[in-house]
């Protein structure tokens, strides 16, 4: 459905991409997740033991990054899971201060027997797409996350408006 914003033509392509882009994303996150109720599991919870089981212990804020989650929300995911047996948390011996969270030998089986799953659910959800279409979709999402992540956090316009005004 083409939008009905006012704007120049391309605001209203950029308005019109940003909502079939969130649209897209959330379909397929919707439907390539949805066996993870079969295992109890929530999507950050998934994403917390993928990370671990690919990449090994990490401390909670390298988890919050790698799975784009807040480490205050992420807080709540690990307990959740180290109460279920799925993770521990061990002090780092260098630095005492750092939490590392690693699986357990209960959560790699556990993660071992979804993740064959959840690559099958994942491949039925981009089987509409031929695999020159899959290697554009990768280019041009790659291409939007960096231009994007290098630009870094953003301060919203108010706030910014306010300090210019502030100077002398």
């Amino acid at each position: 459905m083409p939008n009905r914003y006012a704007g120049s033509p391309e605001d209203r392509a950029a308005l019109d991409a940003y909502v079939k882009l969130w649209r897209a994303a959330h379909a397929v996150e919707v439907n390539a997740n949805r066996h993870l109720s079969d295992y109890n599991l929530t999507i950050s919870q998934f994403g917390v033991l993928e990370a671990l089981y690919h990449l090994g212990p990490l401390s909670q804020r390298q988890l919050a990054d790698k799975i784009l989650r807040s480490s205050g929300n992420l807080t709540m995911v690990i307990d959740n899971l180290e109460r279920d047996g799925l993770v521990r948390r061990d002090r780092d011996e260098l630095d005492r201060r750092v939490m590392r969270v690693s699986l357990t030998e209960a959560g790699s089986t556990l993660i071992e027997q979804v993740l064959p799953r959840h690559v099958r659910g994942i491949r039925e959800v981009f089987g509409a797409m031929t695999p020159e279409e899959l290697a554009q979709l990768s280019a041009l999402t790659r291409k939007l996350g960096r231009a994007v992540g290098s630009a870094g956090p953003r301060e919203p316009e108010g706030r910014r408006a306010r300090r210019a005004a502030s100077r002398p």
